[in-house]
């Protein structure tokens, strides 16, 4: 809870507002009073079914992000070194002219794009983001999927036929739940939406289960764990190996319901066979004891889920550890179960058959190191070297969307130093920061309780199903747009420069509208309470949609409609695993992530 203001004010004066906090991946439920053009109070609000009064100290940001005076509110253009203001309609033309005359002479890839975390934090950019790129036709996209998660969407695209059928913790009913490298209290879940996450995980001591913590450090998550099992940084591969070599020769594979669907069984206890506890010992720093201990919980819980986050995504092997991960929960039965690792069911852009942004892998790659591409997107970690060396394909213009890569990618500075050599750079972004201050142009958006919101990225990754949505606050300033509204503005001026067809889309609450009555609670599924987006106004709390559903077997991508194990383009990455102990050369220390609940996400540093 938080009181703002301390200036009296009439209680007739003041406003309630119910939104959600969109500055995490909780998107915790907040109950906000306003007076005039003041936020004077936070709260969490008790009556939304996901988080259930929750808030942690970032909601408080969005009365600081609403008055922050550095917030930029019109836009600029860089003259001789300084910023001007300009207008809307000007910086749209000049921008599309010279993006239009970098491409025709270096082709459509020397203009570049980079979406940062924001964009799934703010619908508008989700829902008009198309626009822009279909304007610009360039392969050269970038983005921060790249830098944190693109193990998770990569084995979801390879295991289930789409990089979005991404399954979650059943945190609410599961007996057991081992957590490797993540530390969901500080970061209210990650590719989990879990808000009120300490409470939930209690909740599994209390009805008799318990959780398991493997990381480096005692996290805060690890502080409250049953079990904490340090383990060496860039080791887990081994103890997951190891773990499913485990349920192999324990014969202990329990595919359940999953029996018909899941072929490659013999292919992957074939791969598993040289990577032994003793191995693991050894590699890992766990001792056998403990591993075989975990295993054992593990095995013998009635419901089991295993979940690994930044600690096993961001690391030499973090794919194969994404993949194995999948593999202990399928393998044992706990996948699409109760208790399990489960998919949500979100109400608009629910994953089946037919749905779109099924995702490819390796169709064209980097002009210089040769990294594949993933789902249209190039590795992050690329951009610098693309815009820095020379030739045919070089990148010679940035337009980053709200992001802030200078900081939040590794090898930052080199970065820094290749932005100085671009010839046109443009940020959507509403602060200057330690990469926006390289642009060109900077075209800020609206503050964050100025729009509306429905959250279309991390619905799809709740942990409970569950609909909301949030009306803007504060009225639009004049002269301000909306992030959408820029989107258009660009992607329009820069298809009549270059004498394209341009077709404009409807705003992004209509959009909703629509997607929630062709979803699967909307009209179109036969419900007779079909949900709208006016009966989401009409509860602004949010709508509960029940618990987590199984279903694999009708929304599985596949072609064959089967989970194959065996995934072919991981070969290489196993293949290089050493499988005998091994010692660092040199200077043998490691740097480790950490997340702290104060901190905002990267692009809030400004």
């Amino acid at each position: 809870m938080s009181q703002l203001s301390s200036s009296p004010v009439s209680a007739d004066d003041v406003k309630t507002h119910f939104r959600a906090c969109h500055l995490c991946e909780a998107i915790c439920g907040l109950k906000i009073e306003t007076h005039g053009d003041e936020v004077i109070s936070i709260k969490g609000d008790e009556n939304d079914p996901l988080s259930r009064g929750h808030i942690c100290p970032k909601a408080i940001a969005l009365k600081d992000l609403h008055e922050d005076p550095d917030r930029l509110r019109k836009p600029i253009k860089k003259v001789d070194g300084a910023w001007q203001e300009i207008e809307w309609n000007e910086a749209f033309s000049e921008i599309a002219k010279r993006i239009s005359a970098i491409q025709a002479e270096s082709g459509d890839d020397s203009v570049a794009v980079y979406a940062g975390n924001p964009n799934v934090h703010n619908y508008g950019n989700l829902t008009h983001g198309r626009l822009l790129r279909k304007a610009l036709h360039t392969k050269s996209n970038f983005s921060a999927t790249s830098l944190d998660q693109l193990p998770h969407h990569f084995a979801a695209l390879f295991l289930f036929g789409h990089q979005f059928l991404v399954p979650v913790p059943d945190i609410d009913r599961t007996d057991h739940m081992l957590i490797i490298g993540a530390n969901p209290i500080a970061s209210n879940g990650s590719m989990m939406t879990v808000p009120d996450v300490k409470k939930r995980l209690k909740a599994i001591q209390t009805r008799g289960g318990s959780f398991t913590v493997i990381d480096p450090r005692r996290s805060e998550t690890a502080e409250i764990a049953n079990t904490h099992l340090f383990i060496k940084p860039n080791s887990d591969v081994y103890f997951l190996l190891a773990f499913v070599r485990e349920i192999f020769d324990r014969d202990a594979v329990r595919l359940g319901k999953l029996n018909e669907m899941v072929v490659g069984l013999d292919q992957v206890q074939e791969l598993v066979a040289p990577f032994s506890l003793d191995l693991a010992e050894s590699m890992t720093g766990v001792s056998k004891l403990d591993m075989l201990g975990e295993i054992s919980r593990f095995l013998k819980a009635d419901s089991a889920v295993c979940y690994g986050r930044m600690g096993v995504s961001v690391q030499e092997h973090g794919t194969l550890c994404q993949w194995l991960i999948h593999i202990i929960n399928i393998l044992t039965g706990n996948l699409d179960k109760p208790g399990g690792a489960m998919f949500p069911s979100s109400a608009v852009g629910y994953v089946q058959p037919g749905e779109t942004g099924v995702g490819h892998f390796a169709r064209y790659h980097t002009r210089i190191s040769k990294l594949p591409e993933f789902g249209g997107e190039l590795p992050s970690t690329a951009l610098a070297e693309e815009i820095m060396t020379e030739g045919e394909g070089q990148i010679k213009a940035l337009l980053t969307l709200a992001g802030n890569p200078v900081l939040s990618s590794p090898n930052g500075r080199k970065l820094d130093s290749a932005l100085e050599q671009l010839e046109l750079m443009v940020s959507l972004d509403i602060y200057l920061n330690e990469t926006t201050r390289h642009a060109d142009y900077i075209l800020p958006s609206t503050g964050p309780l100025e729009h509306d919101h429905y959250d279309l990225a991390f619905l799809r990754l709740s942990i409970r199903d569950y609909a909301k949505y949030s009306p803007a606050i504060f009225p639009q300033d004049e002269g301000a747009l909306h992030d959408w509204e820029i989107l258009t503005g660009l992607s329009k001026s820069l298809s009549e420069e270059k004498g394209i067809a341009f077709k404009p889309l409807v705003a992004p609450h209509m959009l909703i509208d629509f997607g929630l009555q062709a979803g699967i609670y909307g009209k179109q599924a036969g419900h007779e309470q079909a949900l709208t987006l006016q009966k989401l106004k009409d509860q602004p709390s949010g709508i509960d949609l029940g618990p987590l559903k199984e279903g694999l077997a009708q929304r599985i991508c596949t072609s064959d409609k089967k989970i194959n194990l065996f995934i072919p383009e991981l070969m290489d990455s196993l293949a290089r695993l050493p499988n005998e102990p091994s010692v660092r050369k040199g200077f043998n220390m490691m740097l480790i992530g950490r997340r702290h609940v104060r901190s905002n996400n990267s692009w809030m540093h400004n």
